[in-house]
């Protein structure tokens, strides 16, 4: 049977009771229309043209040839998500996409655009960890040449102070379960010790040894809290901006909600692109529209905002008055998925995957959609992620009521539910839209929003708290890497709880299973189970609703010199040069 046939093939299959690994089916419905058939399509067929024309983008990227000097202007919206320039507490995009450019890492991405920034490689490191110790030592060697803006050489001291910082439960990192695993992580996160004793450094030489068989560790020190930072750097809780760094720029003025301005530093010596001398941020754009609209009027070079930011209120929109992947628009597949996540910690979700499985099926995402500038999706790994496999677990065209009514039926317990979304009113309209599709599962779902100015990472260390009451809650989740890693096992593993798996989601078998994929050495096979478990989770367990994924969309002045508009796939703005 095709798999055409499949999608339009009405089924009554009802999902058994199993463990995580079986793998049931979930029955699905006629996609009136082939929806499922045109999910890389946007919609509109004028909008259409972003992806049709994404693929160009690739063919840009940082030029050996570029113009040196001058410098980047960047505006930000009031409230955009700048939460700390602090490696050990940076947490949201916007912020992240600054702090790269002075971040010196073990192990990072490469300034390509996709699909070679999938690949990780070495950069402070002068290669690939080496493992002893029955797996569970690794050993990494700092490269000579890198030093801090401050003249002073960069040691492994530098990362294992990185690793302290976000420890110590004085700092209250959102990043401190990621290394929860390290030897000694528990004394220090306790407030018993200053410094985990799984973490050595002499001269070059970083050592950290963990209590199990670790996962991903590669990719974890390629995360921006592992970014290199001075060995005396203090603990702060409120977070340090201005200091020592490492990469090609460093932060020299941050004023909170006003400015941040990033000069060169000029003792680098890795081989990222770098042309410009730096980059002024202005924090103080009235709104995600006139921000879009100081940079129409070349005001601004750039600035960061989620795809619909360019599509509301602009008359005409950028996309129609520059052309597509040309000059100063450009569009490719993203990263950000748009998630319902289920608190699994709460009474009504716990242990009850068939009321998890209901409401998926009940979602009219056709509906929820960010329409021209999304895809819409019912799996948690990007679609543009190396792995990726289209289940086709849920419909997306519409809901398939009577399946999610026969799941729901004796599976609603209080029949009552609180859902979360921040105070902007794109998320309320969702949150809202989507009670009123739960409704007709006999579930009453009271929308509370979360004020704005709490938005970002507030909004998920309010969603990781333990005892929190909400049962539901509407996640943008656009991780600091293009790895699954960054989703699956952040969200989902049992050592975050309280930290990145914002749902209390617990699987001992899932655990073992997410762990397993992070170990596989070979990049293609890493892929591949990844992808495998995305689909199988999705249509089990059912830990969250996915809604769509963001299309990723770059606006830049006419100062900037497109040869150097890497995306991967934001921004990436070390490469960047100017005209």
């Amino acid at each position: 049977m095709t798999r055409d046939a499949r999608r339009n093939r009405e089924t009554d299959v009802v999902p058994p009771q199993g463990s995580w690994q079986s793998g049931q089916t979930v029955g699905r419905t006629r996609d009136p229309g082939g929806c499922r058939a045109r999910r890389w399509l946007l919609g509109a067929a004028a909008v259409g043209l972003l992806l049709a024309l994404a693929g160009q983008a690739g063919a840009l990227g940082s030029r050996s040839d570029a113009r040196k000097g001058g410098i980047f202007r960047i505006s930000y919206a009031i409230g955009s998500g700048i939460d700390s320039l602090d490696p050990a507490l940076a947490y949201t995009a916007p912020a992240w996409a600054l702090l790269d450019t002075t971040c010196l890492r073990l192990m990072s991405y490469p300034d390509k655009p996709t699909p070679a920034s999938f690949n990780l490689v070495p950069e402070a490191a002068t290669g690939p960890p080496k493992v002893s110790g029955g797996g569970r030592t690794y050993t990494f060697t700092v490269r000579k040449g890198f030093r801090f803006s401050d003249g002073k050489p960069v040691q492994a001291s530098a990362f294992a102070r990185a690793i302290n910082r976000v420890l110590s439960p004085s700092m209250r990192s959102p990043w401190s379960s990621q290394l929860a695993d390290v030897v000694g992580a528990a004394d220090v996160r306790a407030g018993r010790a200053a410094s985990a004793s799984g973490v050595t450094a002499r001269g070059s030489t970083l050592t950290v040894r963990f209590v199990r068989l670790p996962a991903a560790v590669a990719v974890r020190m390629a995360m921006p809290y592992m970014c290199a930072v001075p060995p005396s750097l203090p603990i702060d809780p409120e977070g340090r901006a201005v200091f020592a760094a490492a990469g090609p720029y460093r932060v020299t003025e941050y004023r909170p909600d006003e400015r941040i301005l990033i000069r060169r530093n000029r003792f680098y010596g890795g081989i990222r692109p770098h042309h410009v001398d730096g980059f002024d941020v202005d924090l103080r754009a009235p709104s995600p529209r006139e921000m879009v609209l100081t940079i129409d009027r070349n005001e601004a070079d750039w600035g960061h905002q989620v795809a619909p930011s360019f599509f509301i209120g602009l008359n005409p929109p950028p996309w129609w008055k520059y052309g597509v992947n040309k000059e100063r628009f450009f569009s490719q597949p993203g990263f950000t998925v748009r998630l319902l996540v289920f608190n699994a910690s709460r009474p009504l979700f716990k242990d009850n995957p068939e009321l998890r499985r209901a409401l998926n099926l009940a979602l009219d995402r056709n509906a929820l959609s960010g329409g021209p500038t999304a895809v819409r999706t019912d799996q948690y790994l990007p679609h543009a992620m190396p792995g990726f496999v289209d289940g086709d677990v849920y419909p997306l065209a519409g809901p398939d009521l009577d399946r999610a009514k026969e799941l729901a039926r004796g599976n609603t317990r209080s029949g009552k539910a609180v859902m979360y979304t921040t105070d902007f009113a794109p998320a309320i309209a969702t949150a809202t839209a989507a009670r009123d599709q739960f409704a007709a599962l006999g579930l009453d779902v009271e929308v509370k929003p979360i004020p704005e100015h709490i938005a970002s990472a507030a909004y998920a260390g309010l969603l990781a708290r333990r005892g929190e009451p909400w049962d539901i809650a509407l996640v943008l989740w656009a991780p600091p890497i293009p790895d699954p890693y960054a989703y699956l096992n952040a969200l989902l593993e049992t050592d975050f709880v309280g930290g990145t798996n914002l749902g209390g989601y617990s699987s001992a078998a899932l655990d073992a299973t997410l762990r397993q994929a992070a170990r596989l050495p070979q990049a293609r096979a890493r892929q591949r189970a990844y992808g495998e478990i995305d689909a199988r989770l999705a249509r089990v367990d059912a830990p969250f609703a996915a809604i769509d994924v963001l299309n990723e969309v770059t606006f830049v002045s006419n100062r900037v010199d497109p040869r150097c508009v890497v995306l991967r796939p934001t921004l990436d703005l070390t490469a960047v040069c100017l005209k």
